[in-house]
């Protein structure tokens, strides 16, 4: 199953020619998700390649500008657009409301059903399927601000076709021996499910921490996810400032990404203050050496 994520703003709270607001684009096999939604997201979707249709999820992790000003012109983009395929968004209290003012002020209604899913404290997972599962946990930030956590749901074990034949074994028994079922002969021989089977690809994970300081809580939470995109908004120098700002230090980000124990590390939102992420790349990977800087059009494959 395809499972990767395309950087589509890496900036902080001013965008510059180089860094746009914050969004990203995770890829779950055909699930199609926005992760926040910045000003001129859409612009860099038409950029990067990724079809507007395809998105049926959005996340929004709080209601600071620079996260979801984006949201309305995406909205009636798909509109103009013709979609008529439904899109579920996760965010806030308050997005629903200033979302649909929009709509009224405009005299505008959608072509498409869109149902809103106003994050809790205590509502998790928020999403599931049968392939999916999708944490939201409040992180402390001056307005409500949400980390997202997604995650593979655990694999059926994979069939030994060499063995399950030798054994004469009907295919009709294959879903449950790949559900861990032992099978049993007719002469009442026992075959063990390891005896059948193959272990499963391991899960895979993808958690966006962003607009926070350090949070060990959290860690234990999203603990072995195999990437994790945390904001560095700060060099570790400022660390007075972003304590002050609730936001992280590239220090800080490496420091929560060990606690975790974390595969891979991408930090972003980075101050304009920087000119580039070379020094704050630095300051991370002395912590966390397997450390990434986010780029715009960054894609990344996501593995164990």
């Amino acid at each position: 199953m395809l499972f990767s994520l395309t950087i589509l703003g890496s900036g902080s709270a001013l965008p510059t020619a180089e860094r746009n607001h914050t969004a990203q684009v995770l890829q779950m096999d055909d699930r199609v998700i926005l992760i926040d939604c910045g000003e001129g997201t859409q612009h860099q979707l038409r950029r990067f390649g990724i079809k507007f249709q395809k998105i049926n999820h959005i996340y929004i992790s709080h209601l600071h500008g620079d996260h979801y000003l984006g949201l309305a012109g995406l909205l009636s983009t798909f509109h103009l657009q013709g979609r008529t395929r439904s899109l579920t968004i996760f965010g806030p209290k308050g997005l629903e409301e200033i979302t649909r003012l929009q709509f009224d002020y405009a005299e505008t209604k959608p072509g498409y059903p869109i149902e809103f899913v106003t994050l809790t404290d205590d509502k998790y997972p928020i999403y599931e399927d049968k392939v999916i599962s999708v944490e939201a946990h409040p992180v402390p930030h001056r307005i409500p601000c949400w980390a997202f956590y997604f995650k593979e749901k655990p694999k059926k074990r994979n069939i030994n076709k060499e063995a399950v034949d030798s054994y004469n074994i009907p295919i009709s028994a294959y879903d449950r021996i790949k559900n861990g079922g032992d099978f049993v002969l007719p002469d009442g021989t026992v075959l063990k499910n390891t005896e059948l089977t193959y272990n499963p690809p391991p899960r895979r994970s993808y958690a966006f921490v962003t607009d926070t300081g350090f949070n060990p809580v959290l860690a234990e939470k999203i603990h072995g996810v195999n990437l994790l995109y945390h904001e560095a908004t700060f060099l570790h120098d400022m660390t007075e400032s972003a304590t002050d700002k609730f936001h992280s230090t590239a220090r800080q980000a490496a420091e929560f990404a060990e606690l975790c124990e974390a595969g891979q590390l991408v930090i972003g939102h980075f101050s304009t203050r920087y000119k580039n992420a070379d020094l704050l790349l630095q300051e991370a990977r002395e912590v966390f050496p397997n450390t990434f800087a986010a780029e715009d059009g960054m894609e990344i494959l996501i593995a164990v």
